[in-house]
């Protein structure tokens, strides 16, 4: 699973190298953090954790603070978030997480790209079995945690793995548990460097260089839609 997720992370940052289309991406999502639990991060956590994955891509304060007044503008009020489920080239199955002020805008695009690159979008609900939702938090491995010593202080909290590499530590848990262990980290004063919910493919599937030149131009015409918040694939 961590394997996995290293792939799609570093995918991403690939993809999203351009910080003009990940800026926007991460304003978006702080603003409608803000918009749903309140612009004060210290009582809303989904808000924390939003500005927290800016400051880790190295977004500016004002474009952080920036993003947090929007909230209150009428123009962020029609602001909803959407999933569309596809089914890309070489049996790549597709999860896009949408932020859009207009769905009817964001579904067409969503369809274009799926169908041009040979698949389509399928009704909701279609690939849930496919994955599973998990909490993923990201912290610096400074080799002072062990993790027999994390897991069981983070146990209670929903932890259900660990998985450390030289430089980062990574914890996973069900995404019903991404409050509680983000409290959990803040108690015990973990920096966390960055923390999402992830989809998590339960069957990965692997494919040739050829083939994924194939899917990454479809995920990249994907993910350079300004409604767009994250792809989940199906790729090992």
């Amino acid at each position: 699973m961590g394997r996995a997720f290293e792939y799609r992370r570093a995918s991403k940052e690939k993809r999203w190298d351009k910080m003009s289309k990940l800026f926007p991406k991460l304003g978006k999502a702080i603003t409608m953090a803000a918009k749903e639990g309140g612009t004060d991060p210290a009582m809303n956590s989904k808000l924390r954790t939003a500005i927290q994955n800016a400051k880790s891509e190295n977004m500016p304060k004002d474009n952080i603070d920036a993003a947090i007044k929007r909230a209150n503008q009428k123009d962020v009020s029609a602001y909803t978030e959407v999933i569309y489920e596809g089914k890309g080239p070489h049996g790549v199955l597709v999860i896009v997480e949408c932020a859009t002020d207009n769905p009817t805008r964001t579904v067409a695009n969503v369809k274009s790209y799926f169908n041009k690159a040979g698949g389509g979008v399928v009704p909701n609900g279609s690939l849930d079995f496919m994955f599973n939702r998990k909490s993923v938090f990201e912290i610096i491995n400074t080799g002072t945690l062990e993790a027999e010593d994390l897991e069981l202080e983070l146990i209670d909290a929903g932890c259900e793995e660990i998985e450390m590499t030289e430089e980062k530590i990574y914890i996973y848990g069900d995404y019903t548990a991404f409050g509680a262990l983000a409290s959990a980290l803040e108690d015990m004063n973990i920096e966390v460097q960055k923390s999402s919910l992830q989809r998590i493919p339960t069957s990965p599937i692997d494919l040739t260089d050829d083939q994924m030149n194939d899917v990454e131009k479809m995920l990249d015409k994907i993910e350079d839609d300004d409604d767009i918040q994250q792809v989940f694939t199906n790729i090992s």
